[in-house]
């Protein structure tokens, strides 16, 4: 059974997540406050936390930033401020998906499969110098790609690409993430490299276009690496 800790301070939102999540199965614990739910996720340990951002006490962007200096645990922020920026900046500080008021169940409950299966992901990237996602295998050791069994040639700089969007397989890694951690600190507005390197790693990965695709563009926030199954 999955631990989904829910920290919003609407109680309508509250009671209508608690009641549905539990029905389907899963363990909700819930706080209303930010500081309240950093120190519930201490306690309880959750699998997976929905975070809202208009929190009385701190801003939830605040809160993933002070989720991500301790924990990967996956954070699904919801939340009805649904602009761009807004998104980019949750995303910035940790978050893994983002969901806007208002919402329906399924939608939400999906979302949470999906970060439930990505932290599985992650937590296996961390032990393991092997990464799988889709047909692709990246051997980092090595600094070897196959794609369904066979050697795909990279360059350095877009294997490093590769390997940090594999690494947060699922997840929406946004333009300033991806530029920091692959080219350094200084270069998180120069989004016109990541745009040459994921048009190069797509024609090297992405051979069929009857396929699903492999490497997806956000608009305006980001990319993400999927397998075939993910939404």
């Amino acid at each position: 059974m999955a631990r989904v800790l829910i920290i919003d301070d609407e109680e309508a939102i509250l009671r209508v997540l608690g009641t549905g999540l539990r029905a389907r199965g899963y363990d909700v614990e819930v706080a209303r406050a930010g500081a309240a739910g950093l120190s519930r996720a201490v306690v309880d340990n959750p699998d997976v936390v929905v975070l809202d951002l208009g929190l009385p006490d701190l801003d939830g962007v605040e809160v993933c930033r002070r989720f991500r200096a301790w924990t990967e645990v996956p954070i699904v922020v919801l939340s009805a401020h649904g602009s761009e920026a807004r998104k980019v900046e949750a995303l910035d500080a940790g978050a893994d998906d983002f969901v806007t008021k208002p919402f329906g169940m399924a939608e939400l409950e999906a979302r949470l499969r999906v970060a439930l299966r990505h932290g599985a992901r992650r937590a296996v990237a961390d032990e393991t110098p092997v990464l799988e996602v889709g047909p692709l295998r990246l051997d980092l050791a090595r600094r070897r790609v196959e794609r369904r069994g066979e050697a795909v040639e990279l360059t350095a700089r877009e294997f490093d690409l590769l390997a940090f969007l594999a690494r947060h397989a699922g997840k929406v890694v946004t333009h300033r993430m991806v530029l920091e951690k692959v080219w350094g600190p200084g270069h998180g507005d120069e989004t016109h490299y990541l745009r040459v390197y994921a048009n190069r790693l797509r024609r090297k990965l992405e051979d069929d276009p009857d396929r699903p695709a492999l490497l997806r563009t956000s608009p305006g926030v980001g990319y993400q690496l999927v397998a075939p199954e993910d939404p």
